[in-house]
């Protein structure tokens, strides 16, 4: 089956400002790294103060331009705060990508508890129209800009094993679509990502969650395997480029064919 393969950065995102949340782990790392390397400046946001300095080191070393701020996605204030942050750093806002999340405690729907429904409530759905509102107002200034959310295949369909991350992201797509056509005349694109099985943090805590889980997604999916962060960090690349300059409103799986 093939494998990856590394791609040399183009300049995609040269010259803009780029604000990623999660960043720093998993697929917002992968872009961190990505977009810096594909020209941007990038603003990174997490609750990880310390592993995002060492991805801002990392980036700085290579000659990019990186920033951290420290962000709460449960914490509206906090979002808001770091996109305030943006702003000084840098005066404008030229592309979002909303990927932080957290994962549920895997169960069925019956046992979800209530602490896990609000949880997933303010980080994978509150947090991103939050997020987006704070990054429009700011895009809007410098006549437009890009936002890509990141939601998940599980948001397509029946989510037995997490039903609250399913309905959840399953919001977030709905929103993401809204925001789109809301917010098209003032030049701003608003897409979604469905990422499937990645090898990620989140998979291997779910994986320990319920042995078997990733050898079960695997072969789920048909390209014979699961995706590496960068190839997802990839296609948000590109949606947050002017490459994509009449994509909105697109909810794109990244999922090796497992939704189709």
């Amino acid at each position: 089956m093939t494998n990856t393969v590394d791609i040399a950065p183009i300049g995609l995102l040269s010259g803009k400002v780029v604000f990623i949340t999660g960043a720093s782990r998993g697929i917002g790392a992968a872009a961190a790294r990505l977009f810096a390397a594909e020209g941007a400046a990038v603003v990174l946001a997490a609750r990880s103060t310390e592993a995002l300095q060492k991805i801002v080191t990392e980036i700085r070393a290579e000659g990019g331009v990186a920033d951290a701020v420290t962000l709460d996605l449960a914490d509206r204030a906090s979002i808001r705060a770091a996109v305030d942050r943006v702003e000084e750093l840098h005066g404008r806002l030229d592309g979002a990508f909303n990927n932080g999340a957290a994962i549920q405690q895997p169960g069925p729907l019956d046992t979800t508890s209530d602490e896990d429904i609000d949880q997933q409530f303010a980080v994978n759905f509150r947090s991103h129209w939050t997020a987006m509102t704070a990054e429009a107002a700011l895009m809007r200034r410098n006549g437009g800009g890009a936002i890509v959310n990141t939601s998940s295949i599980g948001s397509r369909r029946a989510n037995p094993a997490l039903p609250a991350y399913g309905a959840m992201k399953r919001a977030l797509n709905s929103i993401t679509e809204t925001a789109a056509v809301s917010w098209g005349r003032d030049g701003i694109r608003v897409n979604g990502i469905t990422p499937g099985g990645t090898a990620t943090e989140m998979m291997k805590a779910w994986e320990a969650d319920t042995p078997g889980i990733i050898e079960r997604v695997t072969a789920a999916i048909p390209l014979g395997r699961m995706a590496e962060p960068h190839e997802t960090a990839q296609v948000a690349a590109w949606l947050l480029s002017d490459r994509a300059s009449m994509v909105t409103g697109a909810i794109v799986p990244v999922d090796g064919g497992a939704g189709a």
